[in-house]
């Protein structure tokens, strides 16, 4: 194989990733964040209904999305 097959190979590995929204393929959507504590919890990691409470200073904890494969967290 010459270069040209192992830098076509190499793109083409790329971008066939199954996975390209940034998530890890569990159902996860995000996680909620406390941005004075710099806590995180997987949104899959949560039980019951609305934001978690931060464990550090109890306050309503942030969701946020994960990226999508252009890069927007909208």
């Amino acid at each position: 194989m010459g270069l040209i097959g192992t830098i076509s190979e190499a793109f083409e590995a790329s971008t066939e990733s199954a996975n390209r929204g940034g998530g890890t393929g569990d159902g996860s959507k995000g996680a909620y964040w406390c941005h004075d504590c710099s806590e995180r919890i997987r949104d899959v990691d949560v039980e019951g209904e609305g934001p978690p409470d931060c464990q550090e200073c109890g306050e309503a904890m942030e969701f946020e999305h994960s990226p999508s494969s252009t890069g927007c967290a909208c």
